[in-house]
Order: structure tokens, then sequence, then C-alpha cells
């Protein structure tokens, strides 16, 4: 996932450097701070190292088969069980998605800004 977030942001940056990038990850029961280490790392020795990285979590959602409840659940652990009646018949509900909503570069060498 953080090797595909930095490839996007550089396709889309071309030989300008990044100062800044804002990702929407929806529907992964992750971990923010591993997630800004890992796009870090990959982007090391590319024109995105050391931008600012703003994460956009929107939570992970299960949807209960037996009562129908469908619940937003922080934790991978709710997959195993519907957070409103505790029934084991539980699937994941909505979108599971990565996007890069913007970057903000640098202008050009050599281009007034």
């Amino acid at each position: 996932m953080c090797e595909g977030i930095v490839e996007a942001v550089v396709r889309r940056a071309g030989d300008r450097p990044v100062r800044a990038v804002r990702v929407r990850v929806g529907g992964h029961p992750v971990d923010p701070d591993v997630i800004e280490q890992g796009v870090r790392v990959a982007a090391m020795g590319t024109v995105a190292e050391g931008a600012d990285i703003d994460l956009m979590l929107e939570p992970l959602r299960v949807r209960c088969r037996r009562c129908r409840a469908e619940t937003p659940v922080n934790s991978a652990m709710a997959l195993a069980a519907c957070p409103a009646c505790g029934a084991v018949d539980v699937e994941v509900a909505g979108h599971e998605d990565v996007v890069l909503e913007s970057i903000t570069v640098d202008a050009p060498v050599g281009r007034n800004r």
C-alpha cells in the first residue's frame, strides 16, 4: 500500500519536489503511524522524500448477518464478532480503498511562482 501511494505521488509530481501529500484510507484496520512510516521509507530517494503526510482514516465497517447492524470498528478483532449482538456471522461493509486526495509541489526550478 505504501509503495503504491509513493508511486502515484511521484507520477503526479514529475520532477518537482513534493511538500505535502494527503491520502484517504477507507475500510482498512490500519495503524496510522505504521502507514506514515511506511510512506516515509518508500519515499526515500524520490521527489516525495521529506514531504508532510496527512492521513485521513475512514473506519472499517462490519455488517452482522444476524441482527443487520452495520457498525464502524477500530480493531481487526471486531471482525470476529458483531459489536452489537455478539454473533460471529459478520462481513466487511463499505469500500476498502486508498485515494491520493492531493499533493503540494514546489514550482519547477527556474520558473517564477
